[in-house]
């Protein structure tokens, strides 16, 4: 049971940081928040993501990339252009290390806004603290696995923010259902999105992309972080842009 709720605390608080700061704030600035603000999110994303830890910079600009070329070849992400899952998660991982790196020639407006800590996003890259990361989830499940079968879920842990972003890029432009007619390939992969914080609703966020609320269209569809985002709201937090919240923009 240790173990298992482990497991499920990473795997949501994870997710619930790459949709709430990398997704909806990094790329596509749903909200605004304080610069002091801004640097906690990085701080829980650090923590939340461990290993496996994403630029928020870097993410929102090639997330804005994905929108703006969808299932094309300049598509970072495109399961149209890859040969299976693990292609395409490998020319993802070189689009985001150019980015990182600054080895792109990415025109500037997709850059422009995109939060940067410099210091942070250095330290979540370094490869010594994500060893670290790696060998403190190795050593939780030493003390507490109680089976050899649980070692299996380890890559997960080291793995975590990409894992997400590959269910999303990969399953969501692949399975699923349709609401809206859009000029590529997203669907919503879920009809209750249990699983992945309202980011499996990808058919409707590519419809709307600047809405805050992905999902809302059927009786079924639920997005558990949008709560989460208004309560943020109304301790004052963040800021929803005027209209974002359940406008279709």
């Amino acid at each position: 049971m240790i173990i298992l709720a482990f497991f499920l605390a990473h795997w949501y608080l994870s997710v619930l940081m790459q949709t709430l700061f990398l997704h909806r704030y990094a790329a596509h600035q749903m909200f605004t928040m304080s610069k002091g603000w801004e640097k906690v999110f990085y701080v829980l994303t650090f923590i939340s993501q461990g290993s496996s830890f994403l630029s928020p910079r870097a993410y929102g600009i090639m997330h804005r990339l994905h929108h703006a070329h969808a299932d094309t070849e300049n598509d970072p992400h495109s399961p149209d252009y890859s040969k299976n899952l693990f292609d395409m998660m490998w020319k993802t991982r070189t689009y985001y290390n150019d980015i990182l790196n600054n080895r792109d020639s990415i025109p500037a407006k997709f850059k422009k806004g995109v939060p940067n800590w410099p210091w942070m996003e250095r330290l979540g890259d370094q490869w010594l603290v994500r060893v670290a990361w790696m060998t403190a989830y190795t050593l939780f499940y030493i003390q507490f696995a109680t089976s050899p079968w649980l070692f299996l879920l380890l890559p997960f842990h080291f793995l975590m923010g990409p894992v997400h972003g590959a269910i999303i890029n990969w399953y969501a432009h692949r399975y699923g259902y349709i609401n809206f007619e859009v000029d590529d390939t997203a669907r919503n992969l879920l009809p209750f999105d249990f699983l992945m914080m309202g980011e499996s609703y990808h058919n409707n966020h590519h419809k709307y992309g600047g809405r805050a609320n992905f999902g809302g269209f059927r009786w079924h569809e639920f997005d558990p972080a949008y709560p989460l985002l208004k309560l943020l709201n109304a301790l004052k937090i963040v800021k929803l842009r005027v209209g974002r919240d359940e406008a279709y923009m």
